[in-house]
């Protein structure tokens, strides 16, 4: 295998995804499921939303994380089914092994069906790598009865881009020099690492297309996106010199610490320093292009014991607003004593790219959309003027 440095923009990267992969799993373990509209969902409780849907379900006008009593309007005729976490994490172990032959750089999502593998320097040994895409494909369709759709591009996002384009079935291949040809007529929602509140302010700018944005240079960027704005410049070029991590590599996540200097059990303080974390964390995500799923609270009492506790986002969010929410919940499940605490800290793991299309436009989605737009204000506000320029109330308690 060659092991000369590899032109980071310049690089051989697979992308392996089973579209819909909790009802992939589902359809592989029961045929007859096969062709059919399938919603998954859990059920029996009053907020149940949906987990997974297929590709008919999906064209019904079903979307991931919509309540299960309006899917079930739209879709009457669908087969209804409670989420099997433990059968979709089984696949996933599967769907490594099967890749893990051909490249020590593989990079899983979270039990959703995506793989990336870097298949740079690997010609010699396994052939192109379209050749092992392909090969892949078919030994995974033969051995576990899913199906996955490819592509292979020069980096990660690019890649990520040619699956979603044919998906639910299908194969991209992207030559070096070809990205920014390829994202230049699809619409900004297609690109991943574009969240809401840049949505948002696109629209308001009448920029629909990736071909809008590549007129603007980095400079004119900056106007409406700050610190957003290299970012943008780059992505809708399809740059992206991430890496795929290797295998074992822990996953990347956000921590924020607080020691006090006077251990306390005081709700305000605690409140306070927590509000104070979040916006650290929210800043700290906004800033790599992620969200959270999931959201730690540890807390460390004076007589040496610890506690933790932590819940989980849906959907993903790096909002400061919605992460203090779920925080303050995490506390609450975590503060159990009343010995005072000495040290507070934060984790935001789970980590993903923000989705890559909007949610349907509810009463609930308008509210998001007004905390991102705020959250956003503020961020502006503070790269212009600094970190102390603005601050919310509850944080002058701690």
């Amino acid at each position: 295998m060659n092991t000369e440095p590899v032109n980071p923009y310049n690089r051989s990267i697979i992308h392996l995804n089973v579209a819909d992969f909790a009802v992939a799993v589902e359809r592989a373990v029961d045929s007859r499921l096969q062709d059919r509209p399938v919603i998954i969902a859990p059920q029996g409780t009053a907020r149940a939303a949906v987990y997974d849907m297929s590709n008919e379900a999906y064209l019904a006008g079903i979307r991931k994380g919509m309540a299960l009593h309006n899917a079930v309007r739209l879709c009457q005729d669908a087969r209804l089914l409670p989420p099997h976490p433990d059968r979709y994490e089984q696949a996933m172990r599967a769907l490594l092994k099967q890749a893990l032959p051909y490249s020590p750089l593989i990079e899983t999502g979270e039990d959703d069906g995506h793989l990336f593998m870097d298949a740079t320097g690997t010609h010699r040994l396994f052939g192109p790598p379209l050749d092992v895409a392909w090969r892949l494909r078919r030994q995974i369709r033969t051995d576990l009865g899913l199906d996955p759709i490819w592509s292979v591009a020069p980096n990660k996002l690019v890649a990520k881009v040619a699956t979603r384009l044919v998906k639910p079935d299908g194969e991209y291949i992207v030559a070096p020099g070809e990205e920014a040809s390829l994202l230049a007529p699809l619409p900004i929602s297609l690109v991943p690492g574009i969240e809401r509140d840049d949505l948002l302010r696109l629209r308001e700018l009448n920029l629909t297309r990736v071909s809008h944005i590549t007129q603007l240079s980095p400079a004119q960027l900056t106007v409406p996106f700050g610190n957003r704005a290299q970012f943008l410049y780059e992505a809708m070029r399809g740059i992206d010199p991430s890496p795929v991590l290797p295998i074992g590599q822990k996953p990347p996540n956000v921590i924020v610490d607080h020691e006090f200097g006077n251990d306390t059990n005081n709700a305000s303080t605690l409140e306070g320093v927590l509000y104070a974390l979040v916006e650290q964390a929210g800043s700290n995500l906004r800033g790599r292009r992620r969200t959270a799923r999931r959201i730690a609270i540890i807390l460390d009492y004076s007589d040496g014991m610890r506690h933790a506790r932590q819940v989980a986002a849906k959907p993903a969010t790096a909002n400061d607003l919605t992460l203090f929410t779920l925080a303050r919940r995490a506390l609450l499940l975590a503060w159990v004593r009343r010995v005072r605490i000495r040290h507070m800290r934060l984790i935001c793991d789970r980590l993903t790219f923000p989705p890559a299309q909007r949610e349907l436009f509810t009463v609930d989605q308008r509210q998001n959309e007004k905390r991102d737009n705020l959250i956003s204000a503020i961020d502006r506000i503070r790269q212009r003027f600094g970190n102390q320029s603005i601050r919310m109330g509850r944080t002058l308690a701690a």
